[in-house]
């Protein structure tokens, strides 16, 4: 789990958005990734739940040399500050209301 908070340069863009969705296109090529879910305020406040088969993942897509770069740039540029989280899904269940007439 991804929280940051961003800086008002990356609210204005300067290539935050471009490097979001290239490295959203990236991850889904490491092995294991299942998917990830992603909400944001208009005050830059974001938070992104990655999900991973397990930990060889995670720490493929650490390691990976274009999301490296990027936290980079993002530490410089784009995040006030943000926190990760690790953590193991135990159990998960959901709901999802039907479009169908009753």
């Amino acid at each position: 789990m991804f929280t940051s908070l961003r800086t008002e340069e990356a609210e204005r863009d300067g290539g935050y958005g471009a490097t979001a969705k290239r490295m959203g296109e990236l991850v889904q090529e490491i092995p294991g990734f299942l998917g990830e879910d992603s909400a944001q305020t208009p005050g830059g406040l974001s938070v992104t739940v990655a999900y991973f088969r397990d930990l060889a993942g995670i720490e493929q897509w650490r390691d990976h040399a274009a999301h490296r770069e990027a936290k980079e740039r993002g530490r410089a540029h784009w995040y006030e500050r943000y926190s990760l989280h690790i953590a193991k899904v135990e159990h998960s269940s959901g709901f999802e209301r039907s479009n169908a007439a009753d």
